[in-house]
C-alpha cells in the first residue's frame, strides 16, 4: 500500500520552468538535469514495486530530521519482519570501484554513494529507537539503469543492479505474514515528523523581467505558438492537444511557485501567458476558477477553499 505517492520536488519544478525560460549557466543547467533524471529514476524503481504482492506500507520522498541534521530516502519499504531503505540512482555508463573510490570510465572520481546510503540507514536507526520502535533494516543501492555497468564492485556491497530487481521482488514476496496494529501506528508517527520540502534547495538568482513569457508544453516543456479556438498545439513534440483552460491554469501554478509573493491578477497571467490575446478570457478562467478578492483594479484572486 502506497501511503506516500511520489511527486516532483519543488525544486524540480522551478528548474524545470527556468530552463525552459531563460538560459541557465552551464552548473546550473547541469543540476538541473541531474534531478531531472534522478526523479526518472526513482518514477521508474516505483513501477518495479508495483509487482510487490507482500503487506507492506510503501513511503516515497521520505524528508527527516534526527539530531539536526536533515536526511532523505528515496523509498521505505515498510513490511512486517523487515524495513527496507532504498537509494535509487539512474547513472548511465561504465563505472568502476577502486580502493574504495567511485569513478567513470575516463578516472573522474564521483561521490561514493554507500557514503550517503550509510548516513541514512545510521540517522534513522536512531530515530526508531526514540519513537521505541523495533525492526530488522535493510538498506539498498539501487541502480535502475540499464545502460549502467559497475566494475570491480565487491561481492558484499548492499546494491542491486537492473537485472536483479525481478529476482529481488521475488525474493521479498516469499514472505506471507500481515502488518499488524504496530506498523500502523509507526507509519502514523512516521507521518506526523516528515518534513514538507527541503532546507537545501539550490536554485539560480532569477527576475520576472528576464524570463521568457508564454505557455509551454505539458511534455516537452517547449514554447506553444499554435493554437486553435480550443486547444495548443505542440509543434516541437507532437504529442499534445491540450485545452486552452487547462494550459492556462497549469501556467498559473508555474507562476504560483516562480513568484509566491505576487498577486494573481487578469494582467499579470495576461502577461505570463502572452500567447492568449484576450484578457476576457483570462478573466472568465480565473474567476472560474479562483475567488476573487477586493475590487476594480486592485483585486485579486486566490485559491478557493
Amino acid at each position: 500500500m502506497i501511503i506516500k505517492p511520489r511527486h516532483e520536488s519543488l525544486e524540480l519544478k522551478i528548474l524545470r520552468s527556468l530552463k525552459a525560460r531563460m538560459n541557465l549557466s552551464k552548473k546550473d543547467e547541469s543540476y538541473y538535469w541531474i534531478i531531472e533524471k534522478g526523479f526518472i529514476g526513482e518514477q521508474k524503481f516505483d513501477k518495479w514495486l508495483e509487482n510487490l504482492s507482500i503487506d507492506s506500507y510503501v513511503l516515497n520522498d521520505v524528508l527527516l530530521e534526527y539530531n539536526n541534521t536533515v536526511f532523505q530516502i528515496d523509498t521505505l519499504l515498510i513490511s512486517p519482519e523487515t524495513i527496507y531503505i532504498f537509494d535509487v540512482k539512474n547513472y548511465e555508463g561504465d563505472f568502476f570501484i577502486e580502493a574504495d573510490k567511485w569513478c567513470t570510465i575516463s578516472r573522474n572520481e564521483i561521490k561514493n554513494p554507500l557514503l550517503q546510503l550509510k548516513r541514512s540507514e545510521n540517522l534513522f536507526r536512531q530515530l526508531l529507537q526514540d519513537l521505541g520502535f523495533t525492526s530488522t533494516i535493510e538498506t539498498y543501492l539501487v541502480f535502475i539503469n540499464s545502460n549502467f555497468h559497475l566494475y570491480q564492485a565487491p561481492l558484499n556491497l548492499p546494491i542491486i543492479f537492473p537485472t536483479q530487481l525481478n529476482r529481488f521482488i521475488n525474493q521479498i514476496n516469499i514472505k506471507s505474514s500481515n502488518l499488524k496494529e504496530k506498523h500502523s501506528k509507526f507509519v502514523k508517527q512516521l507521518l506526523s515528523i516528515l518534513l514538507t520540502e527541503s532546507p537545501y534547495i539550490r536554485l539560480p538568482e532569477y527576475h520576472y523581467d528576464q524570463l521568457k513569457k508564454g505557455l509551454t508544453c505539458m511534455f516537452c516543456h517547449s514554447f506553444i505558438n499554435t493554437f486553435t479556438k480550443l486547444h495548443l498545439v505542440c509543434n516541437k513534440c507532437g504529442k499534445n492537444e491540450e485545452n486552452m483552460e487547462l494550459a492556462v491554469l497549469r501556467s498559473i501554478e508555474e507562476f504560483k511557485i516562480l513568484f509566491p509573493d505576487r498577486k494573481i491578477t487578469t494582467n499579470a497571467i495576461y502577461d505570463w501567458c502572452k500567447i492568449i490575446k484576450s484578457k476576457k478570457i483570462i478573466r472568465r478562467i480565473l474567476s472560474t476558477n479562483f475567488k476573487i478578492m477586493g475590487h476594480g483594479k486592485s483585486s485579486f484572486y486566490v485559491n478557493r477553499d
